[in-house]
């Protein structure tokens, strides 16, 4: 009765996970400038493009499990590899939104009460 359950309930969770996560990874892929992949001395957009096409496609095959997890993979270290690369590259990497100097207040630049 308990693996009924986890069949019927976590499994399909899982999978669900995994192609939602493959999907925002394609479409991260997606919208990377192709210069970013060279400056950042990555793999070719192309290449991450058709590694996570695969990954999207294969995830909606039932009974492919071994290329899924090969896919998951793949997405996690697009994820925690090539993402943050772009982004650096890119001038996304400094955790400041709106470029403004180091002097900014939250209500714009501080000039010293002059």
């Amino acid at each position: 009765m308990l693996m009924n359950g986890f069949d019927l309930g976590v499994i399909p969770l899982l999978m669900l996970a995994m192609r939602v996560l493959a999907v925002v990874a394609f479409v991260f892929a997606l919208v990377a400038r192709e210069d970013a992949y060279r400056a950042a001395e990555k793999q070719s957009k192309t290449f991450w493009l058709v590694l996570l096409g695969v990954t999207v496609a294969v995830g909606f095959v039932p009974g492919m499990m071994f290329l899924q997890i090969a896919g998951l993979v793949a997405t996690i270290v697009f994820f925690v590899d090539v993402r943050p690369a772009l982004k650096q590259v890119s001038g996304g990497g400094g955790g400041r939104r709106g470029g403004g100097s180091s002097s900014d207040g939250p209500y714009g630049p501080y000039n010293g009460g002059r």
